[in-house]
């Protein structure tokens, strides 16, 4: 039963969002093209958007009264520049209720703080740890994939590869035992969309259930392991909890490593196996020279990136590409378009894994908050890959792909494949 304050502050909540939602739809008809990024036609496909906003400038004033660039270099020096942070240099170190992503959300020095409790367990020895258990798990995978399709024709590769290779591993990593590889996908999901902006009151239930559940997931482990600690991450977090890492940080932490450490490899998986299979002569090169698989994923990072937008705040007044940036400004850096920048890749629409470029892409951010799990992802995207391509050389697109409604976060929600002779 739901009290009168609590309806009226749900309906008060639904105006404010479905306000901005026309908002944002009115500034996309008035030809706003960051806003036609926010709608569903420009969530399916982002690129052309992107083509036409480097046509007017590699910078360009937002309707907000901040910046947002495609250009590749732009946003590497904005990301890389210690002018800029993620938060406002003198705002309060506590975040804003409901959307604490660790050290993700802080500048130094308790980013660096927080990332070195956690870089060990991703560095090269630990990640050669799991090259056993991630080769392992993607032969079981696909052979469930194999037996699946045997009966029902089409699978849904998210559902049955993308998402429980990653989620397996990251939680063996954390050390979560009788992990839900189901619910887990659910949780990734809701929290990931969220940071594109809440769509509706359903969406705010989901997020909300899901940051409940992660909670009481970590709650139970911290009780857990601070008894019975074993060789995992959340073992070495608790033994750290009041020296280096605080109470009411550890959750937080952990819970951001769970997410961001299986939903940035869900959506490169399903990218990339979108990508190959719309491309038949890359898939075929990739079958023919499985040594491809890591260029494969390089490639895919940078052709259709999982995390397509992400934001800095100027610490001071300063300059980039020839504006001035004022102190509190944000500049917008539109991953997925510097990725397609010309002048950092040739022929940059073109999606070949053969490609040695002469620049890095920006799909894992660069700077300081070079994401943490990237050669991690890189090993299970390219076991994915390579496994695929021997095990299932006649993989098909079977079925219309549904993508995730989100500008921030890009990859399929539903993949239906089928192998070769499958009906």
């Amino acid at each position: 039963m739901h009290s009168a304050a609590q309806l009226l502050a749900a309906a008060r909540f639904a105006t404010g969002l479905y306000r901005q939602r026309l908002d944002v739809w009115q500034a996309a008809l008035r030809g706003d093209l960051l806003c036609r990024r926010r709608t569903s036609w420009g969530i399916r496909d982002p690129y052309p958007l992107y083509e036409q906003m480097r046509a007017r400038g590699p910078i360009l004033p937002t309707r907000l009264g901040n910046w947002s660039t495609t250009s590749h270099r732009l946003s590497n020096q904005v990301l890389r520049s210690r002018t800029f942070g993620v938060a406002p240099l003198d705002a309060a170190e506590e975040p804003e209720p409901g959307m604490d992503l660790s050290f993700l959300t802080r500048n130094e020095p308790d980013h660096g703080r927080l990332r070195r409790l956690a870089q060990p367990a991703f560095s090269p020895r630990m990640i050669d740890r799991y090259r056993a258990l991630v080769e392992k798990t993607t032969h079981e995978l696909v052979d469930a994939v194999e037996a699946r399709s045997r009966r029902e024709g089409a699978v849904d590769l998210v559902a049955q590869l993308a998402a429980p290779l990653p989620i397996t591993v990251i939680t063996a990593l954390l050390g979560i035992p009788d992990a839900d590889a189901a619910a887990f996908q659910r949780y990734g999901a809701a929290i990931g969309s969220a940071l594109s902006g809440i769509r509706s009151l359903r969406h705010a239930r989901e997020v909300m259930t899901a940051d409940r559940e992660i909670d009481r997931l970590f709650t139970a482990l911290f009780a857990l392991r601070e008894k019975e600690p074993r060789d995992d991450l959340v073992s070495v977090l608790v033994a750290e909890r009041g020296s280096r890492i605080s109470p009411e940080e550890l959750g937080p932490m952990c819970s951001l490593l769970l997410i961001a450490g299986f939903e940035t490899t869900v959506n490169l998986i399903g990218n990339g196996v979108l990508a190959l299979l719309r491309h038949p002569e890359q898939w075929r090169l990739l079958r023919d020279e499985p040594a491809l698989a890591a260029s494969c994923v390089e490639e895919v990072l940078r052709f259709d990136p999982p995390v397509q937008e992400t934001a800095r705040i100027a610490f001071e007044d300063t300059e980039i590409g020839g504006v001035r940036v004022h102190k509190d400004q944000v500049v917008l850096t539109l991953i997925g378009g510097a990725n397609r920048d010309p002048e950092a890749f040739p022929s940059p629409a073109t999606f070949d894994i053969t490609r040695a470029p002469a620049v890095e892409h920006l799909a894992f951010s660069s700077g300081i908050h070079y994401c943490l799990g990237a050669p991690l992802a890189r090993l299970e995207a390219a076991t994915a890959f390579a496994i695929l391509a021997d095990r299932l050389p006649g993989l098909r697109l079977a079925g219309p792909v549904r993508m995730r409604p989100s500008s921030t976060i890009r990859g399929p929600l539903r993949l239906p494949v089928a192998p070769a002779g499958s009906s």
